[in-house]
């Protein structure tokens, strides 16, 4: 936690190469596919690498997926900041081909970014309905996608930054009736520290803004995780 505000460059340690940045929230989707070392994992709509980052320090093979280029730029600088090494993709998820199925796969997919609010707080007054729609959609052919990547017995962990029930329970529940190859693994309170107010009753994660408030907060977050069957 930074007490204060300020460049995150300016920070002790940034130019070495001794930390990356992300919300506390946002750490916890990575942490659902438990001990991940050299197992083979993709990071789709990876950018700006904070997951990925996460995931390679704790031993795991990733390759990160992003479309944009200028994010894919910021990705890969700051992997060679913190001296990582990672496989990286300039492509669109939807047309991305693996060379093999992938033991673990993190698609933390674009959203409305609701659960930002304590940071943004003008989002309930920029975003809309239509908003919400196209979001899901999008996310529905990402999730799609990124299904077909996951080998037999493997993990996808689906995540959003957001608070809209369409573009989280939703979508996942969606999902699982196209898909009865897929089946819930219950996240349970000790995989993400204890805190149990962050699970909810079908067992996936929810993190909200008031949650930690006494520390700083963090953002509302969303993620399920599903096991391949066959």
């Amino acid at each position: 936690r930074v007490p204060s505000a300020g460049s995150v460059e300016n920070l002790p340690g940034f130019s070495e190469g001794e930390f990356w940045v992300q919300d506390f929230a946002a750490t916890l989707p990575a942490r659902l596919f438990g001990d991940v070392r050299g197992r083979d994992t993709l990071d789709l709509c990876a950018a700006p690498g904070g997951k990925t980052a996460q995931l390679r320090s704790i031993g795991a093979q990733v390759t990160a997926v992003e479309r944009d280029e200028n994010r894919m730029a910021r990705l890969r600088e700051n992997l060679a900041r913190l001296r990582f090494e990672a496989g990286t993709s300039l492509c669109d998820v939807r047309d991305f081909q693996p060379k093999a199925l992938a033991d673990c796969v993190l698609l933390d997919a674009p959203c409305s970014a609701t659960g930002t609010i304590r940071r943004h707080p003008e989002l309930p007054w920029i975003k809309s309905a239509a908003d919400i729609a196209a979001c899901t959609d999008a996310a529905a052919e990402l999730l799609e996608s990124a299904a077909v990547m996951v080998k037999i017995q493997g993990l996808l962990v689906f995540a959003v930054c957001s608070l809209e029930p369409e573009e989280g329970p939703e979508q996942v529940a969606h999902f699982l009736r196209r898909h009865p190859e897929f089946a819930r693994v219950p996240v349970t309170p000790a995989e993400v520290y204890g805190l149990a107010e962050c699970v909810d009753a079908q067992g996936d994660l929810r993190t909200l803004p008031s949650h930690l408030t006494g520390s700083g907060g963090m953002d509302g977050f969303y993620a399920a995780r599903l096991r391949r069957l066959r």
